[in-house]
């Protein structure tokens, strides 16, 4: 049921008391609960992005010729990124909304770029399976068909299936720093080499990686090759408003020069609003996400920068050892940067149950599949929650052990359920259907725990159980 405007308005400390109370159900990122979404410090940090943000709220970024201000703004940020990627003079770009508007403006670039130089009509990309949903939702959105790079054992993509997987169709590459699932750094260095051989457009999403691995290397980590230095790399993605801690949304998407910039460009002369052209995916730009972005880099600089990354590193290193010392539990390939995956390696032990019952205990946990892990997300902030999130994970594992019938019950049996029914062009439905019930008119939520159960009929996971037990029979009886 719709609930309708109010017909006089409200006092402003009122509309204020409300906002503040809506929060009340919300993950409690400031105690460190949370491993993913949010980036925060502390509430100094998030004063000076609000104020930053304030102070062009109501600016727009739409034409660049009009609020100089934020042309100045964005020029600096990606002069900024582009340092720190090690790129050259020539290397330019925009802020975007975000590392999906990135990725989007990245397939765009290259699918056009294709069709005018080769004249390629059924455009392709090749990506390991590892690579972030939004490339997947940029296929969609752009009619570029995905080919899918299988992962060896150690989570990184085999490369001599990706060379036979090129051909005049191909309009990219793609290549993660690192990948979102298990947090390992795709092999850039090899792609790079296998992209310029065969003169191929390869992109880094970067969008975790960008702001803090630069940081890390500075500090003495050694990391592989992946940025503007390896030769065959022709665009990055990276994310401000992750490791750079600037406010939602800022994100950049950068090209080694301005011959590749241009195809991602809009333009159209004959609407008669005037001449209209435009960067990026958006139209309207907030102006505020600019100026907390410009602000942000400002702020911490390449020094405060290294310490975050040191802190960030050390919260890793902390949760990987305490993982390693669960008899139960591995982390999963060889994570290099601020994320990490474990799994269980006990049959007894389902890694979905333990994620519910860390849920439970007020962490907001990610779950994995394919294999089926928990994730985290790490960021300097959780350096002084690492004891009591290894505690209660090892007190988890045990109550999971202890009592196996927790695998068959809420989260962990949906989960378990939609990861291993073979029909998953059945689990997409049943998830479409799931999340578009939370937009229904005056809005819905979604409960995994509840889709799970019996109601109205058959639950979800009874509705899927069921149609496994007919493919499976159906399979026999042939």
């Amino acid at each position: 049921m719709h609930k309708p405007m109010p017909e006089q308005g409200r006092d402003s400390d009122q509309i204020l008391s409300d906002l503040e109370a809506f929060k009340e159900r919300d993950p409690r990122y400031k105690d460190g609960r949370v491993w993913s979404l949010v980036y925060y410090l502390d509430e100094e940090h998030a004063a000076f992005l609000k104020d930053s943000y304030h102070r062009f709220a109501c600016e727009n970024g739409l034409n660049p010729g009009a609020f100089k201000s934020l042309k100045k703004m964005e020029t600096e940020v990606i002069s900024a990124t582009a340092d720190i990627l090690n790129g050259t003079d020539e290397v330019c770009g925009v802020v975007t909304s975000g590392g999906t508007e990135s990725c989007l403006m990245a397939v765009k670039t290259y699918r056009d770029m294709a069709r005018d130089q080769r004249r390629v009509k059924k455009p392709e990309m090749i990506m390991p399976t590892t690579a972030h949903v939004a490339w997947f939702k940029a296929s969609e959105y752009f009619g570029v068909k995905i080919r899918l790079v299988p992962l060896k054992r150690d989570f990184t993509p085999d490369l001599k299936k990706l060379k036979r997987m090129i051909n005049r169709n191909t309009v990219m590459i793609l290549g993660s720093a690192p990948e979102y699932p298990h947090g390992t750094i795709d092999p850039i260095e090899a792609m790079g080499a296998i992209a310029r051989k065969r003169n191929i457009p390869l992109h880094v999403d970067a969008c975790v990686g960008g702001f803090i691995l630069p940081f890390m290397e500075m500090n003495g980590e050694s990391l592989p090759p992946w940025d503007y230095r390896v030769p065959g790399v022709t665009s990055i993605s990276a994310d401000i408003h992750k490791y750079g801690y600037a406010a939602k949304g800022a994100s950049t998407i950068t090209y080694r020069n301005l011959d590749y910039l241009r195809y991602q460009m809009f333009a159209y002369q004959n609407w008669p609003g005037g001449v209209f052209a435009s960067s990026a995916l958006l139209g309207t730009r907030p102006g505020g996400a600019y100026a907390a972005a410009w602000g942000v880099l400002q702020y911490f600089g390449k020094t405060g920068y290294r310490k975050l990354a040191q802190e960030t590193l050390e919260a890793v290193n902390q949760l990987k050892a305490g993982i390693a010392g669960i008899p139960e539990l591995e982390v999963m390939g060889a994570p290099q940067g601020p994320l990490l995956s474990f799994r269980s390696v006990d049959p007894a032990v389902n890694i979905y149950a333990v994620g519910d019952q860390m849920d439970a205990k007020g962490w907001q946990v990610n779950r994995n599949q394919f294999p089926a892990g928990l994730h985290a997300m790490v960021t300097a902030q959780h350096l002084r929650v690492v004891e009591p999130y290894l505690d209660d994970l090892r007190v988890a594992v045990e109550t999971v052990k202890a009592n196996p019938e927790l695998a068959k019950e809420g989260g962990a049996a949906t989960y378990g359920m939609m990861a291993h029914v073979p029909l998953r062009g059945m689990v997409k439905k049943k998830v479409l259907e799931m999340y578009s019930e939370q937009y229904r008119a005056g809005g819905g939520e979604l409960d995994l725990a509840a889709a799970a159960a019996t109601g109205g009929g058959k639950g979800l996971l009874d509705r899927l159980v069921q149609r496994y037990v007919d493919h499976r029979s159906r399979r026999n009886a042939s």
